[in-house]
């Protein structure tokens, strides 16, 4: 039996702007309903979600002590507030 590969899940994010234009989330809402809160973000990379596809940044984010990735995927839309979306990647089983 195979593993089903990851799917995008996405998600509510609240994040900072620094007067630089860089956005760091704080928290982040999963499908459930629930809360987590970002321990801290210590690292954030142009990349592709190799494993569920899409192409943005990577932030590398710390909840409950532990590192998980968090993808930022920049919209396509040269006009309009819908400037991307977050998500994480969850596999199926």
């Amino acid at each position: 039996m195979h593993d089903s590969p990851p799917i995008k899940v996405y998600v509510s994010v609240n994040a900072d702007f620094g007067e630089d234009g860089t956005m760091k989330p704080q928290s982040i809402v999963w499908e459930d309903g629930h809360r987590y809160t970002i321990d801290r973000v210590s690292a954030i990379i142009p990349s592709p979600a190799l494993k569920a596809g899409g192409q943005g940044d990577r932030y590398t984010i710390w909840v409950n002590g532990k590192p998980t990735y968090l993808f930022f995927e920049r919209s396509t839309a040269l006009n309009g507030d819908n400037i991307g979306r977050w998500f994480v990647e969850r596999r199926v089983n």
